[in-house]
């Protein structure tokens, strides 16, 4: 066990954030910590950090535990280089590099050769610190930092860069960066995916999933989620509950354990009713009142259960249309935009059409110009070339997730109110009372909101526009998961067209149509979602691989049939023989092992029907799961089986 939390409280004036939370962590551990914002993710972690102290409660740390901790969106501050702070994880080892350095300058020395003691003793200073720098990975500090600056989106950087020369966002993928070198027992990491795009993202799933550590995250993103944590801690009213698997399985298994626990309530409900029927029927009467008496006194020893907590409040809004648009709603032709004083586009022939109705995502990777394109089509800035053409009574209603349009001044209700002013205060505030905003919350400057918060007022505005046609720009960001599941209940809902920007790969799959991949050239188009394209991409890199081999091979073949003796028809036939006996063998092995898995499968699932261990919430736990191991691990012998067929 590498840390041990026990009875976590954690107040501020009257509100209680956390209350009496433990968990532990165990060695490679990966934990997925989530709840609605504000719900005391990140006030958990500064606690174990050590930035913040807890009203009450307990932290044992293992013995020399080296744990590290990146707080949400803190960009790296400093004067430094890029490649000296990264270089500056490695201190200890550049210093002892250099100690071998000397040792080796002393060793040749001739002067040093005369004196056997001090020769020897310098000898062995210099094999045992040989020894030690190698055991720590002092040979591989450049390819290290190489292969992490490369993944976070560095790679074609100039890295004697000065830190503080660079971009919020930037500053942000260099801390990540930074704690990631140094690698420490324990990393705990709040909201690593802000500010990744999509392919730094897929980089830092397969380099955590690899990482020798244990790691604490919290994250809205649940496509990495499942990518990578094997237990989820909930947070949810002051408490922490956990649960065994990724976030799609902690869903399932809240869902199984609500239904259990109302169908134990809703039982032990009838059973008291009843008794209580029983009592009133029965207690006036002397032939029975013992039995009455003694039925009551049942009922008062009684443990009752509390009815099971449903879910939380959630955000409820929908996305109406005044009128339709006609069925071609924009026509973008050769677009190129060039920033003022700069020499070469941002982008260019960028080209692409929307009709009536079409959910359309736009990906590309961090610095492209997505934003820039979504400003150009809404009229924030003009294009340098090409043409933007929108169709008959279109009306668009834009999400800027920088919220550059809100007024830090305003309270939330002037925000919305002042936009449309025509409607009653009754009408603002049962909108924002839609979007959690009740009472005197709706009076809160919009200059103290949570990123989250600003979020949800500028859906608020956008919903009221009643726009045919949405422009969206990350509307994701800074949403909790439960907000971002509304979120997309509405827009699936929604009758008119949906153009949107979007690193989140889960909200890519569920809302997409079409997505439209924009580089420097221009843009590619691919017919799905998110994982189609990915499918669709593989295929094609697939056959410009089996075109190069072919290719290869026939060549090989030409040289063989030019310069080698062919082999004897009675020797490959021989060869053949062989390998079909080995297909044959292994085909039966496997089949043997296929039909063994079945049958364990089967025995579980059995099991689970039995009305014993169907009341044991547990035991169904550990059931399921052991069925999910066999059942992945039967798909992959399947796999294998097939390719001897």
């Amino acid at each position: 066990m590498l840390l041990q939390v026990s009875n976590i409280s954690k107040s501020y004036g009257v509100s209680a954030i956390l209350s009496h939370i433990s968990m532990q962590v165990l060695e490679r551990e990966r934990i997925g910590l989530v709840g609605v914002n504000g719900a005391g993710k990140s006030t958990l972690l500064k606690i174990i950090a050590g930035e913040m102290s807890a009203d009450s409660g307990d932290i044992h740390k293992a013995k020399e535990l080296k744990l590290g901790y990146l707080a949400q969106n803190s960009g790296l501050q400093s004067e430094r280089t890029i490649i000296e702070e990264m270089r500056a994880v490695f201190s200890h080892l550049i210093e002892a590099e250099q100690e071998l350095r000397d040792l080796e300058v002393k060793i040749a020395d001739p002067e040093l050769h005369a004196n056997e003691k001090k020769y020897a003793e310098v000898l062995d200073r210099y094999a045992h610190r040989s020894d030690w720098f190698r055991e720590q990975g002092g040979f591989e500090i450049n390819t290290r930092i190489n292969s992490v600056l490369h993944g976070m989106g560095f790679g074609s950087f100039n890295l004697d860069t000065i830190i503080s020369t660079l971009s919020g966002g930037q500053k942000t993928r260099l801390a990540l960066a930074r704690i990631l070198l140094q690698a420490p027992d324990l990393l705990m990491l709040d909201e690593p995916t802000n500010y990744l795009d999509i392919e730094t993202l897929t980089w830092l799933e397969s380099y955590l999933r690899g990482y020798p550590g244990a790691i604490v995250v919290v994250s809205h993103d649940r496509y990495f989620l499942d990518a990578l944590v094997d237990t989820i801690i909930e947070i949810e009213r002051h408490s922490a509950k956990r649960y065994t698997g990724n976030y799609t399985r902690y869903l399932e298994l809240k869902t199984a354990e609500y239904e259990i626990h109302l169908k134990h309530y809703e039982k032990q409900q009838e059973e008291i009713e009843r008794m209580e029927q029983f009592i009133q029927r029965n207690i006036v009467r002397a032939s029975t009142t013992k039995r009455a008496q003694s039925r009551r006194k049942s009922l008062d020893k009684m443990e009752r259960m509390d009815r099971p907590a449903g879910e939380l409040k959630k955000a409820h809004f929908s996305f109406e249309i005044e009128r339709m648009t006609g069925k071609d709603v924009l026509s973008v032709d050769h677009l190129s935009v060039v920033f003022p004083g700069g020499d070469k586009p941002l982008f260019h022939n960028v080209k692409f059409d929307l009709t009536r109705g079409e959910t359309v995502a736009l990906i590309g990777p961090n610095g492209i110009g997505k934003s820039t394109l979504l400003k150009t089509l809404v009229g924030q800035l003009e294009p340098t070339t090409g043409t933007i053409q929108f169709g008959s009574h279109v009306k668009l209603g834009y999400y800027d997730q920088e919220h550059t349009r809100l007024n830090g001044q305003n309270t939330i209700l002037e925000e919305v109110w002042g936009l449309y002013p025509h409607m009653e205060e009754a009408r603002i505030r049962t909108v924002l009372g839609n979007f959690l905003f009740s009472g005197e919350d709706v009076l809160k400057r919009i200059s103290s909101l949570s990123g989250g918060e600003k979020a949800r007022v500028s859906l608020a505005k956008l919903m009221l526009a009643q726009a045919n046609v949405l422009v969206l720009d990350e509307p994701t960001n800074h949403l909790d998961l439960f907000s971002k599941e509304v979120l997309e209940s509405a827009l699936l809902d929604y009758e008119g067209t949906l153009f949107f920007i979007s690193h989140d790969r889960y909200f890519l799959n569920k809302m997409s149509d079409r997505i439209v991949e924009l580089g420097p050239n221009g843009v590619e188009h691919f017919l799905g979602n998110y994982d189609e394209m990915l499918e669709k991409k593989r295929e094609i890199e697939d056959a410009r691989l089996e075109a190069i081999a072919a290719a290869q091979s026939k060549n090989q073949k030409l040289n063989e049939t030019a310069n080698a003796v062919p082999a004897t028809s009675y020797e490959a036939e021989k060869q053949a023989k062989r390998d079909e006996r080995n297909r044959q063998r292994k085909s039966e092995q496997l089949e043997a092992e296929i039909a063994s898995l079945e049958e364990q499968i089967g025995e579980l699932e059995q099991q689970l029907a039995d009305p014993e261990v169907f009341n044991n919430y547990i035991r169904i736990q550990e059931l399921q799961a052991e069925i999910d191991q066999l059942k992945a691990k039967l798909a992959v012998t399947y796999e294998q089986w097939e390719q001897y067929m």
